[in-house]
């Protein structure tokens, strides 16, 4: 039994906003510490470019950028780009072939350069900077006045670089960056440059360090929860002071619950240990994602030396042999997906508003864990999930020693994997939403003989910083990895599409409960479908699509139900991570060697954020507090009348009942038998078509006729209608609005077939950022204001600007009405 009543998030100064002479966005402030948001101001350059770390380089003819920013997501798309000549063995491939688009055909290779003036405000005597990089792609080397003040291999993880002696106090200083890519480097678009935020804290030199706080919770009943705080300290030296740290805990509703005062004395080294009662605590869940927050004041005598604000949360967890997981208590499965980093048209550059869509829509669909595939997150992200409520798998490596791609992990394996490892689990381990974390992906080491030996190294390592979470893996070669010793190592062992073997696995290995760590890998295309409609593995088409019938998986791979079966079937089963939850770029199975094919078909929502069918079949699962009724496919198809065209109903009611133009098909009811999908699934399999229209009514378990959905045949575009995601956006230069722009007939239905160049112009309190429209064929720039429809729709994403007022967005297209929505930008906007 693996069990913890852990939950903290990362250790915040008190928060306040102010923008300084336009360079700098300060995001926290107290007396004695200063946080700025790195943002503006910064010139870049693609290419190495000698002496551009010195201060006095001339970089005026750079391009001045907004961090965060990815350089290559603005193209072109060219299948030469990192085209990669190797065979995929997790494909089961026999023989080396040309992948044209296996890292997205984007140009990332190649070194960069970031510049830009560093103000650093109230620095002098008796204070300390730090420079902290939540992610950078990838080989960073920072340089502050020409000096290399720190350099990180990974381009995935957060570090921190200590620039206080190569500052001048009340100079000008220059900051410079210099980022490499390498070619076949990596398996999926990885992006490229500083595509996460960049943070410079200024503190007393008595601080706390970055990373330096740790809140466990390791009692909790409904009468109380006790709550353990260690804190670091920093001091010149590491010399001993007789420090005074007070805290304070607040509720939700801001109410003091808890409060404590500790002197650190010699015998304490340089943490202190405090420890408060928490009475009635409330309980984070998913259902429940509440936070509390921990206010810590460091003293030396009577003069505060720094202030620390920590959003926490208070829950429990158990994994048991037999039972599985409970959370709080309750037995649970994990209802999870697999999310890659990019963020569609966005590429790598990370933006809290899009991230925010995206755990909406999952929310929506019932998902309550997301697996952070194969990476660590952006801490914007961990943020979200802890306020929305979603359970975290933190992954680490693709790759260990043994290497994939030829220039990947492995190359810097030996010298920085536990020193990724740590800074992965310290920036981490203060997050409620974190339940677990996973030391590898697929690794070949599964099989290399010492390869159980480097497991448990690197759990080790992980437990050592951070007992009270469990470790996994994702293992894809069942039978090495239980034989290697290496699947019995790990806290939890993770399999990849092995659900015909979650039994024999269970009766091998000494856990007594498994995890399925990624599932399904069932491939579509949002809008097509295929006849005749069959099961099928690796079916590939003269367009490049997979069909929307969700029943194409991989030669490795399953569809939903297969899995659904045996997680419904086996207690021991933890749930599941489905591969994936959206589209990304890069990595097209099943069509790997077929330029232009350069993003993903896994996703159950394509790369514009728009459901697939796949959508409702999980949705029906999985969200059980929101009725769940949808068919298809659409209803337009000339040239197939009389022909056989099956129609599907995803739906969590029991049975339902099929209408063609009013013509009942029958009467279907999931239920046992001998195929998946009859189980999960309502199917009329020798529908004939006819123009008109589809009618589903859906019964209840009492036979009761309850909801109905209709899908009718459409006519001619005619017109476009706009959908946003929301409608009031704050004016902070970051919100985004995803608006969906569908074209339409007379009549209001969708043209499933339309492919319509749509034009879009921005006015008023914003700007046009992007547009996609899911089709992983597509060459078109996702940043400029054009793009062709894909099966009738796309999704234009329109930024705020820092001023409020109104904001105008306006699409035309050739053939169809045009379309104008009008958004508010307003300052303090509730998120």
């Amino acid at each position: 039994m693996f069990s913890s009543s852990f939950y903290r998030c990362r250790a915040l100064p008190i928060v306040a906003a102010l923008t300084l002479s336009g360079s700098l966005y300060q995001s926290a402030v107290a007396q004695a510490r200063r946080e700025y948001l790195l943002t503006t101001n910064w010139k870049f350059t693609k290419g190495d470019v000698p002496n551009a770390a010195q201060p006095t380089y001339k970089d005026a003819s750079w391009q001045t950028v907004q961090v965060p920013h990815d350089w290559a997501i603005y193209g072109p798309f060219d299948g030469n780009n990192d085209l990669q000549t190797v065979k995929i063995e997790q494909n089961q491939e026999q023989k080396a072939t040309p992948k044209s688009g296996r890292t997205g055909g984007l140009p990332f290779i190649g070194t960069g350069w970031y510049r830009r003036q560093l103000d650093v405000p109230d620095f002098g005597p008796g204070k300390r900077a730090v420079l902290l990089f939540d992610g950078a792609m990838s080989d960073a080397h920072v340089f502050v006045n020409g000096k290399e003040v720190g350099a990180w291999a990974y381009g995935y993880n957060s570090f921190s670089c200590d620039i206080t002696d190569a500052l001048q106090a009340g100079g000008n200083n220059v900051l410079a960056v210099r980022l490499r890519n390498q070619a076949e480097a990596s398996r999926w678009y990885p992006g490229a440059g500083l595509y996460r935020n960049v943070h410079l804290l200024v503190t007393d030199d008595v601080h706390i360090p970055v990373w330096g706080t740790y809140l466990t919770t390791p009692e909790i009943n409904a009468n109380f929860a006790k709550v353990k705080l260690r804190t670091q300290v920093a001091t010149p030296g590491n010399t001993f002071q007789p420090l005074r740290l007070e805290t304070e805990i607040r509720d939700a509703a801001g109410q003091v619950v808890a409060t404590t005062s500790t002197t650190l004395t010699a015998t304490d080294g340089q943490e202190f240990e405090q420890n408060l009662v928490v009475k009635t605590p409330q309980l984070w869940s998913p259902e429940t994602p509440v936070l509390y927050s921990a206010t810590s004041k460091l003293y030396a005598g009577n003069e505060l030396k720094d202030e620390y604000r920590t959003p926490f949360g208070i829950r429990s967890f158990k994994f048991e042999a037999g039972k599985g997981f409970s959370l709080n208590g309750q037995v649970r499965k994990f209802k999870g997906v697999c999310n890659h980093h990019d963020l569609g048209p966005l590429g790598a550059a990370v933006n809290t508003a899009a991230l925010r869509r995206q755990l909406v829509l999952l929310k929506d669909m019932g998902c309550d864990a997301i697996r952070t595939t194969h990476n660590m997150p952006a801490p914007e992200l961990v943020t979200l999930c802890d306020e929305m409520g979603f359970m975290l798998m933190v992954e680490s490596f693709d790759e260990w020693k043994t290497p994939k791609v030829k220039n990947g992990y492995s190359q810097y394996f030996d010298q920085w994997s536990e020193k990724d490892l740590v800074n992965m689990v310290h920036r981490d381990r203060n997050h409620p939403s974190v339940i677990m974390w996973s030391i590898g992906n697929e690794v070949p080491d599964q099989g290399a003989p010492g390869g159980g030996k480097i497991a448990k190294r690197l759990q080790d390592i992980v437990h050592r910083e951070d007992p009270s979470r469990p470790v996994t893996a994702g293992m894809d070669q069942i039978d090495a990895a239980i034989k290697n010793n290496f699947a019995s190592v790990l806290d939890i062992a993770g399999f990849n599409y092995k659900p015909h073997r979650y039994e024999e696995a269970n009766d091998k290995l000494p856990q007594g409960f498994l995890l399925g760590s990624e599932t399904a890998s069932t491939v579509s295309s949002r809008g097509v479908y295929k006849f005749p409609v069959e099961l099928a593995k690796q079916k590939k088409y003269p367009d490049n699509q997979s069909s929307s019938y969700d029943l194409e998986a991989c030669v490795w791979s399953q569809t939903p139900d297969e899995e659904f079966v045996k997680q419904d079937a086996l207690p021991y089963v933890l749930g599941e991570f489905v591969w994936t939850g959206f589209d990304y770029l890069g990595e097209p199975t099943p069509y790997d060697e077929v330029w232009p094919s350069h993003s993903s078909y896994f996703g159950i929502m394509d790369l514009a954020g728009l459901p697939k069918d796949r959508y409702y079949l999980y949705r029906a699962r999985w969200n059980t507090a929101a009725p769940t009724l949808h068919l298809l496919p659409h209803w337009t198809w000339p040239g197939r009348e009389g022909q056989t065209t099956p129609v599907f109903c995803y739906t969590n009611y029991p049975s339902a009942e099929l209408f063609v133009n009013g013509v009942s098909q029958g009467r279907k009811t999931k239920g046992p038998s001998d195929k998946p999908q009859t189980q999960y699934r309502l199917m009329w399999n020798e529908v004939k078509y006819q123009p008109g229209s589809i009618k589903v009514v859906a019964y209840d378990a009492q036979g009761k006729a309850v909801a109905e959905e209709e899908v009718r045949t459409a006519g001619k575009p005619h017109h476009i209608k706009l959908v946003a995601d929301q409608t009031h956006l704050a004016a902070d230069g970051q919100d985004l609005a995803y608006v969906t722009a569908r074209v339409e007939d007379a009549q209001g239905n969708l043209c499933p077939d339309a492919t319509n160049e749509l034009a879009f112009k921005v006015t008023g309190a914003g700007r046009f950022r992007a547009v996609a429209n899911g089709d992983a064929t597509s060459l078109e720039l996702f940043h400029q204001p054009r793009m062709h429809a894909f099966h009738g729709q796309l999704v234009a994403t329109v930024q705020a600007s820092d001023k409020a007022g109104p904001l105008e967005l306006k699409v035309t297209g050739k053939g169809v009405k045009p379309a104008t929505l009008r958004l508010i930008t307003e300052k303090n906007a509730a998120k």
